[in-house]
């Protein structure tokens, strides 16, 4: 099985299968646009803009299941997104990524690549330790997303290769990227 297996909502409400992506190299993003990591969003875009003419994209889902830190619509994030980081990499419909209504495309990603721990070094990774451990002490255990901006690295032939938590530095995440084209 592969990322191909799976369609996706458009912002629009159209479905479309990820098949459309065969051969390219992917990295699945879920955002928001109200949280303390939403600047990775420019990062995001100079990455797109650094390796879009190689074969690459990145698919990017809203969620606001992370303390409602993507409370507007799929429009209204879209617009957020290009009016203040200037993104041109496609935004998808709002989706869940944990729990039951967790969409399957995420139930896969999650399956393939679970959790692995936080970059020490990143000045976050101890307030989402703090806040993550009074919810359930035993976070860690679980596949599930952590929280916002967690990404996959999808190669080209549809597999599920690596797992960036939010506190990646992305300069590792551009390396594994330009790697894989």
């Amino acid at each position: 099985m592969s990322i191909y297996n799976f369609n996706v909502k458009e912002r629009n409400g159209e479905e479309t299968n990820l098949g459309v992506y065969e051969g390219k190299v992917l990295l699945i993003v879920n955002s928001a646009t109200q949280c303390g990591f939403t600047p990775q969003y420019g990062d995001l875009q100079k990455l797109y803009d650094k390796f879009s003419d190689k074969g690459f994209v990145i698919l990017d889902f809203p969620c606001n299941q992370f303390k409602n830190q993507a409370p507007e619509t799929a429009d209204q994030i879209q617009q957020f997104c290009e009016s203040n980081f200037g993104v041109t990499y496609p935004i998808h419909s709002k989706i869940e990524v944990n729990g039951e209504k967790a969409h399957p495309l995420y139930k896969f990603l999650k399956k393939e690549q679970g959790f692995k721990g936080f970059d020490e070094g990143h000045p976050l990774a101890s307030v989402l330790d703090e806040m993550l451990s009074k919810e359930d002490k035993n976070y860690k255990e679980s596949a599930d997303i952590k929280w916002n901006f967690t990404k996959f690295l999808i190669d080209r032939k549809g597999n599920v290769i690596e797992r960036f938590e939010p506190t990646k530095d992305l300069s590792y995440v551009e390396k594994r990227i330009s790697d894989l084209l």
